[in-house]
């Protein structure tokens, strides 16, 4: 097994920007990185600018790459020759032109003879480009492939894979087993104003349901999750907030030992947009079986309450005051379904069912303190550990990734810089590299 192959001397990898020439990942081949003997595996997300989308001309940008073929292809020639050198055991690419059916082609036919099974899928509508999720052979095979259509404002998709390892890996001392994990790409709907926050949510609050669903449809309880794509938010966002209230962690961060605080939140950036505002919107998050987390409606209505008191605290609004827009015309201290619907201008069933405690159709003043406060939940702790630290105490027993280390390229992106002189796209490409690791819990943890 080897984390990287033999494109080192192919003459095409230098045909690269000079932003990356000194930056290349992984050199490393055939190098064994955890402690159970097994190899790592990689992964890799970039959002790689569909044609279609990037700007040629900053005074005219009607004009867009697509309509210059020499240019779009040399530009993702270039991007297949990096993706082709780092040959990460996943790739989750995002903005892949699907509606050009020579590029297509020429990833289709270049990553399959380098031995990936390759899945692709459009946007709804016609949009033009989509996701493409290719999946390294060497590491694994796919068992299972769900796509899903968040059907709503952006015509936004997802991929879900369910692969299992080649090679098994080690449970315990007398059990190997071939891991079995699953992989979500996406590509998340772009924050033009504040009103799509809660649509963005429930993008998210989509895959994790399908997920949850596939799980236990399928019996898949002990079992690593990895979520790749562009998520169109930063750390600081409500998006980041609700994956780390579901037990992701954000990979980058882990393997440089970043915090959530807001003193860690912008040390890296992945996108420059087309505002000309440089963030970090590009995650690989990680789950590991086991993990103790909220449920997960509880979780995405305290998530969708905090972005309803986040907008109300920006105009100013205490408390009281929120409550009283809130209840628009009532007269009576409480708010009304309607008036609930019309102030936040969203479908609100959902919320409504987790506010309305008792049922009775209006919100009282305690059961809006209740939400305003955030008091009602309280998140829950990890009953899971490295097997060999709790000998003896375990009662159930799975595999995990450890994060080993993860990079941006360009490598300045890393220091929270966009360099002038980068032109594969306008986002930096995310790769992390994993460790197998065996995971004890306790049975009240599942």
């Amino acid at each position: 097994m080897v984390l990287l192959s033999g494109y080192y001397n192919n003459s095409d990898v230098a045909n690269v920007d000079s932003s990356e020439n000194d930056s290349v990942p992984f050199r490393e081949t055939g190098y064994v990185c955890s402690t159970m003997g097994e190899p790592c595996i990689s992964c890799t997300t970039f959002n790689i600018l569909a044609p279609i989308y990037k700007r040629l001309d900053q005074k005219n940008q009607s004009v867009r790459e697509s309509e210059f073929r020499a240019f779009w292809l040399a530009r993702n020639k270039k991007i297949l020759n990096w993706l082709l050198y780092e040959r990460s055991s996943i790739i989750c690419l995002q903005e892949f032109w699907i509606g050009n059916e020579e590029l297509v082609h020429m990833y289709e036919e270049r990553l399959g003879a380098a031995g990936y099974d390759t899945f692709k899928l459009a946007r709804s509508n016609n949009r033009g480009d989509g996701l493409l999720t290719a999946i390294n052979k060497e590491y694994f095979k796919v068992l299972n492939h769900r796509e899903l259509f968040f059907n709503d404002f952006g015509d936004r998709v997802a991929q879900l894979l369910h692969v299992q390892s080649v090679v098994p890996y080690s449970r315990n001392q007398n059990d190997s087993v071939e891991q079995e994990i699953i992989i979500v790409n996406t590509h998340l709907l772009f924050p033009h104003d504040s009103s799509l926050s809660i649509v963005r949510l429930h993008q998210v609050y989509q895959i994790l349901q399908y997920l949850e669903t596939y799980q236990r449809e399928n019996k898949l309880s002990h079992m690593p999750v990895i979520l790749c794509g562009d998520w169109n938010g930063s750390k600081r966002g409500h998006v980041y907030k609700f994956l780390r209230s579901q037990g992701f962690v954000s990979s980058y961060d882990i393997a440089h030992e970043y915090t959530d605080s807001d003193a860690d939140a912008h040390r890296w950036v992945s996108h420059r947009n087309h505002r000309g505002n440089i963030c970090g919107v590009d995650f690989i998050w990680l789950r590991n079986p086991l993990k103790s987390r909220k449920p997960l409606k509880i979780s995405w209505a305290e998530a969708a309450f905090g972005i309803i008191k986040y907008q109300l605290k920006k105009v100013s609004l205490a408390d009281n005051d929120a409550f009283a827009f809130l209840r628009a015309g009532n007269n009576g201290n409480n708010i009304t379904y309607s008036a609930f619907c019309d102030a936040l201008r969203q479908e609100t069933k959902d919320l409504w069912v987790q506010a309305d405690t008792n049922g009775n159709g209006v919100l009282e003043y305690e059961e809006f303190k209740r939400i305003w406060d955030a008091t009602w939940l309280r998140h829950t702790d990890e009953d899971c550990s490295l097997a060999d630290l709790n000998e003896g105490i375990a009662e159930e027993e799975a595999i995990g990734f450890a994060v080993k280390k993860a990079v941006l390229f360009p490598r300045e992106a890393e220091k929270g810089i966009w360099p002038e002189n980068y032109s594969l796209s306008d986002h930096a490409r995310l790769t992390a590299v994993f460790s197998p690791m065996r995971l004890r819990c306790s049975k009240q943890s599942l």
